[in-house]
């Protein structure tokens, strides 16, 4: 099968037969063999109902139901376990992506070998409430991930390799760095596309200004587990030895300036009337703290049963 477009959607059940009709023209004008996965993330209108219909009407429409709201995350995980195209098309339902890109994004996934092509809405249908800071969340995703090329992290138009989707999970509200996700696993032949940005023609936005704060801290999560995930000693335990090390040098020298003064015959006080020793106990007991997270976090590293999963790419002459 060429092409597997998932579309993860919620209470979109006005805008269902329009998209699968511009989807289906697309594909017979192309001649591809293809799969419409729509993943109903609990939607509470008729869109599973919508779904149905489409299903009885074309045997290439497939549909998966959750029985709640789970998010966009669940449902293009969930998606990209069940799809079988050898390139995989993810679009949103709300018809803001046009499936008219599909060509292209088929074409450099297969022609110019990209393991991941992302969509860029360069020019936008939204109010400057969501553009200004989805530039400045752009802005930091590319400074933090290191996929310089990219001025759309969270476009929902993205065209993957199916080995891509396969090798990644997507969770929690991560969909918003499956480029970063898929760099971390060993695909880092990333591409990006200006893809024609439509503006919504039914319903609302199911997203609000809370995407942003949560999107920031994902990020930190994100960058924060690939890089001292497998070696959580090497972050807590450095900063705890040096919390440590500040606190121990402070104490000694509270208390050498302390014999000094008593030496030399000067007014002196009490160790523990210092603010200076009690800054350094705290900063000794926090270091203590942390290096003890950091040993913890390696015992549980150890004992996982995926420490030694790694990706491999090739193999020759094995048994």
């Amino acid at each position: 099968m060429d092409i597997s477009v998932i579309v993860p959607l919620f209470n979109e059940a006005e805008s269902l037969p329009e998209l699968e009709k511009w989807i289906v023209r697309v594909m017979k004008e192309n001649n591809y063999t293809y799969e419409i996965l729509f993943v109903n993330d609990g939607s509470t209108d008729t869109s599973w109902e919508v779904i149905r219909e489409l299903s009885k009407k074309n045997p290439a429409v497939k549909g998966i139901s959750f029985r709640r709201n789970y998010g966009k995350s669940p449902a293009l995980n969930t998606g990209f376990s069940q799809a079988k195209g050898d390139v995989i098309i993810t679009m949103d339902a709300d018809l803001q992506d046009s499936p008219d890109e599909i060509p292209e994004l088929y074409r450099m996934i297969t022609v110019d070998g990209y393991d991941l092509v992302s969509g860029w809405k360069q020019k936008r249908y939204d109010p400057l409430s969501k553009t200004i800071p989805t530039k400045l969340f752009n802005a930091t995703a590319r400074r933090v991930s290191g996929i310089h090329n990219l001025h759309d992290f969270n476009c929902g138009l993205k065209a993957y390799r199916a080995e891509v989707v396969k090798r990644i999970e997507v969770y929690g509200d991560m969909h918003r760095y499956i480029p970063y996700l898929a760099k971390n696993a060993g695909f880092d032949k990333i591409g990006e596309k200006v893809v024609h940005h439509q503006a919504r023609k039914y319903g609302k936005s199911k997203f609000g200004l809370d995407r942003f704060v949560n999107g920031y801290l994902d990020l930190v999560t994100l960058w924060f587990t690939n890089k001292f995930g497998g070696k959580p000693m090497h972050f807590f335990g450095l900063l705890g030895s040096l919390m440590f090390f500040i606190g121990f040098i402070s104490i000694i020298i509270v208390g050498s300036l302390k014999l000094y003064n008593m030496y030399t015959g000067a007014h002196y006080i009490l160790v523990t009337d210092s603010p200076y020793f009690y800054l350094a106990l705290t900063s000794m007991i926090i270091g203590t703290q942390l290096f003890l997270a950091g040993f913890v976090g390696e015992l549980i590293s150890r004992n996982s049963p995926r420490r030694n999963d790694y990706e491999i790419n090739e193999e020759l002459n094995i048994d």
